[in-house]
Order: structure tokens, then C-alpha cells, then sequence
């Protein structure tokens, strides 16, 4: 078994700690060896299909959400043709072989979509500090397994805690932080969160996804 595959049972068993019983948990997704980029939001909503019990299909992130692609989209990481399908399918019509198309091009874009915590919850209630720290190792064990050239951190706090210091995005776009994990360093940066309440700051974000893309 590889070590993503070790992760998942790891995130499973945290979701029965930290996350809604009803929903399962959903993981990183993409292309999974040296991708040019890994962009790593806060945790799965039950927006997101794949956290139904009854889901068969991939267990990834934003599957059945349609803001996040949009934002992709615009900073040239996502196939326009494929989101104007997105952009008239309601969540009930995302089939698990539409799911696969769009990873499938997340993949050939040569991205990672994660989430630092992967334990979902009913809705978009903020989680603590101390949550997210359950799931800082793993999310590195992730990254290293995944050796992306370059890792964007969403949000103040994502930012925060995987780069150990207090961070403010609006005080750090475009700076260059160095993440180690072992024996490896990685070029990181903090960006504005694009979507829910960070939508007001998507237009910066694409400035700075796109900038140091």
C-alpha cells in the first residue's frame, strides 16, 4: 500500500473524531507525482457530494461546487469547456464518471486539490486551530509523498499553521516561504481564500495564483 493510501485510513479514523458521523470523509486529489503545484484549502462541507454515505464514486475535493472552478479556471489551471458543463450541472447530475473527467484534467493540468483537514461537516462553520494541528502531519506527509514543485496555502489560517508563524495574506502576497518536511524544501505561498467569504478577494487571488504559476 502506498502512502497515500495509508493517509486515507488515517483521515477516515479522524473523521469519526472531528467530523459529522453522517458524512465521509474526502482526500487530496489530482496528479499525485511532482505536480507543478498543490493547493491546499481548509476542509470538505457537505456541499461537496463525495461526503455522502451513499457516495460510490471519487472521494474528492469540491465535487458537486461550481465556485471553485470558475476561480481555477480563471487562473488557467482548469479547462473552460469543461466548466461551462460544470456551470449547468446541478450537484444531483455530478455522476461519478463526470467526477473522473474533472480530476482527470486536474490531473493533466499537473495540480493536487486538498484540504488541510479532510474531516467534513454539515456546513461552513469555522474549525479550530486545534482541529486543523490533527491533521498538520498528515498534510505533510502528503506533500512529501506528492513532491509538488510549488505549495499554495489558502487563508490566514491554513497559512498559519502549516508555515508556523502568524500570517497575513494581505501583508505576504507573493512572498516565498520555505516549508521542510524531512529531508525536502518547498517553495510556499500564502494566497487569499477565493471562495465563501474570501470571494470578495478571488480577483487578488487569481492575480497571485496566476503570478507565481
Amino acid at each position: 500500500m502506498n502512502k497515500l493510501e495509508e493517509l486515507k485510513k488515517k483521515f477516515d479514523e479522524l473523521q469519526n473524531v472531528y467530523g459529522s458521523k453522517e458524512l465521509n470523509s474526502v482526500y487530496g486529489c489530482g496528479c499525485s507525482h511532482n505536480p507543478r503545484v498543490a493547493l491546499v484549502f481548509m476542509n470538505p462541507t457537505a456541499k461537496n457530494i463525495a461526503t455522502a454515505k451513499d457516495w460510490s464514486g471519487l472521494r474528492a475535493q469540491w465535487l458537486g461546487v461550481k465556485p471553485i472552478w470558475r476561480f481555477l479556471t480563471e487562473c488557467g489551471i482548469f479547462d473552460a469547456n469543461l466548466y461551462e458543463e460544470i456551470k449547468d450541472k446541478k450537484p444531483s447530475e455530478w455522476t461519478p464518471e463526470f467526477c473522473d473527467r474533472v480530476y482527470e484534467e486536474v490531473a493533466n493540468k499537473k495540480v493536487w486539490i486538498t484540504n488541510l483537514a479532510k474531516c467534513s461537516q454539515v456546513d461552513a462553520r469555522p474549525l479550530s486551530d486545534e482541529v486543523f494541528l490533527q491533521y498538520k502531519e498528515l498534510l505533510k506527509e502528503e506533500l512529501k509523498a506528492v513532491n509538488p514543485e510549488k505549495i499554495v496555502f489558502f487563508g490566514n489560517q491554513v497559512s498559519s499553521i502549516m508555515l508556523e508563524k502568524v500570517i497575513s495574506v494581505s501583508q505576504e502576497r507573493k512572498h516565498k516561504f520555505t516549508l521542510k518536511i524531512g529531508d525536502k524544501k518547498f517553495d510556499s505561498y500564502a494566497v487569499y481564500y477565493p471562495v465563501g467569504n474570501g470571494r470578495f478577494n478571488q480577483p487578488k487571488a487569481i492575480e497571485d495564483l496566476t503570478s507565481l504559476l
